[in-house]
């Protein structure tokens, strides 16, 4: 029985989630249908997650033979849920448990610090959670202090990176209703401040009128689609079609094969969104309501396209900009003897667009265009140099896509590395966390003044 348990039911990633959803649901004394419902579609999101994830990664390895063939150069492409799929069978109850305790550190650091954040991009806290469990065990951390120090790292995470965002947030909302919770935000930050440096004087983006018949940019899964197909294409013509028809394609026209293949990636991509919807739709109003009990005056922490309707010609603006920024990063990093990294179209379209907004917000379309290149620069080099953290672990040859887990995947992926008695690693790491939050007190504190000031 306690094998079951622990191995079998704790063991299940999709089903310890479900076991939060429904706890979630029965503390806030929904009827029997809302919470049988409510932990049968989280578990069947997590589900459908992986399934997309699975679809997704199939594609990649196709692209990645074709590139190798190609260019001779090892060329990667960043993605989020094809690493996290890799990494759940061999770490999926680490992760699980470091997601959900993460998320009960961040309800009580909202509720005993000044950062009255709750972090609601589930699938996001999932990425970082996964992250953060293959460096620790792999670094030698085990059993419940690997978890307690995961949980502290990634409930921290939630609510210094919305808070260290927030004052540009605002400026982009034009009010204080609610954050951004996602693991791009360094990336958010810097292109608000670079618009800040360079756009003085520069109209917004929405003063400009878009062309219709660039709008379908706007329908992800349109853009996904042309754009892997049209990189399955250029790919293909330099791998040749010997090489496609023999070795991968099975004897199928090797331009069928691209055509198809860009799709398949596309289907991935529209299958994991669904069971993110699935997941989020569940899991979020479970944790929200239990926050909302615990924490008075919290604001929402949301996923990175809460902020496009705020300026939808910046988002299209940012997203070109960004992977014409990764575009070029191609020549540069083998220069620099780093991975080539290929551009990946989700995260340049999510955080490119979107750096493009915070960009517009603080320097116009100068910002838009500047800010969100320098977004595509770090999506581009950051994956770079964390692909030797993540290969030393066991997983060359993919990476994380979105600036926030470059930068601690580095940082912590090195402690790990450097430092090798465990209890110097977790006292560094807490004094790391310790020093960051006294910094975010401290610009707290005078942000208010400044608006106190101001009114």
């Amino acid at each position: 029985m306690v094998d079951l348990i622990m191995n079998d039911i704790l063991g299940t990633p999709a089903i310890l989630v479900g076991l939060f959803a429904l706890i979630g649901l029965l503390v806030q004394r929904k009827n029997s249908g809302d919470v049988v419902s409510g932990t049968l579609k989280t578990i069947l999101g997590f589900v459908i997650l992986g399934a997309g994830a699975g679809v997704l990664v199939q594609s990649l390895d196709k692209f990645s033979s074709m590139f190798n063939e190609a260019f001779s150069v090892g060329g990667v492409i960043p993605n989020n849920e094809a690493i996290v799929a890799l990494a759940q069978e061999s770490f999926g109850t680490e992760t699980a448990m470091i997601m959900l305790f993460g998320m009960v550190v961040n309800i009580l650091l909202a509720r005993f610090t000044p950062f009255k954040y709750i972090f609601l991009t589930g699938h996001h806290t999932m990425f970082m959670a996964c992250m953060i469990a293959v460096i620790l065990k792999t670094g030698g951390l085990s059993g419940v202090s690997m978890v307690i120090i995961g949980s502290i790292i990634l409930g921290s995470l939630m609510v210094l990176f919305p808070a260290m965002l927030q004052p540009y947030t605002r400026k982009v909302t034009g009010s204080d209703d609610f954050a951004i919770g996602h693991f791009g935000s360094i990336g958010y930050f810097v292109s608000a401040a670079v618009g800040k440096m360079v756009g003085k004087g520069s109209k917004s983006t929405e003063e400009i009128k878009v062309p219709k018949s660039l709008g379908f940019l706007r329908d992800t899964s349109v853009s996904v689609s042309l754009t892997m197909v049209i990189l399955f294409f250029i790919v293909a013509g330099f791998a040749g079609s010997s090489y496609i028809e023999s070795e991968l394609s099975e004897g199928q026209n090797f331009l069928v094969f691209a055509f198809m293949q860009g799709l398949t990636f596309a289907a991935g991509v529209y299958i994991i969104l669904a069971g993110v919807r699935m997941l989020l739709g569940e899991i979020v109003p479970a944790f929200k309501g239990i926050a909302d009990k615990v924490v008075p005056n919290a604001k929402p922490a949301l996923d990175c396209p809460a902020v496009f309707p705020f300026a939808s010609n910046a988002v299209i603006i940012g997203f070109l900009s960004s992977f014409v920024a990764g575009l070029i990063c191609m020549a540069f990093l083998p220069l620099l003897g780093l991975k080539v990294i290929v551009p990946g179209l989700v995260p340049h379209f999510f955080t490119g667009a979107a750096a493009g907004v915070f960009g517009n917000a603080t320097g116009g379309r100068k910002g838009a265009i500047i800010g969100s290149m320098a977004n595509g620069v770090m999506i581009s080099f950051l994956p770079a140099l964390l692909l030797p953290v993540l290969g030393s672990l066991g997983f060359e040859g993919t990476t994380f896509g979105d600036t926030d887990f470059g930068v601690v995947g580095i940082i912590l992926g090195n402690l790990i590395r450097l430092i090798q008695s465990n209890i110097l690693v977790v006292l560094v790491i807490l004094g790391i966390l310790a020093l960051l939050f006294w910094i975010g007190w401290k610009s707290k504190a005078n942000d208010n003044k400044n608006n106190t000031e101001a009114a």
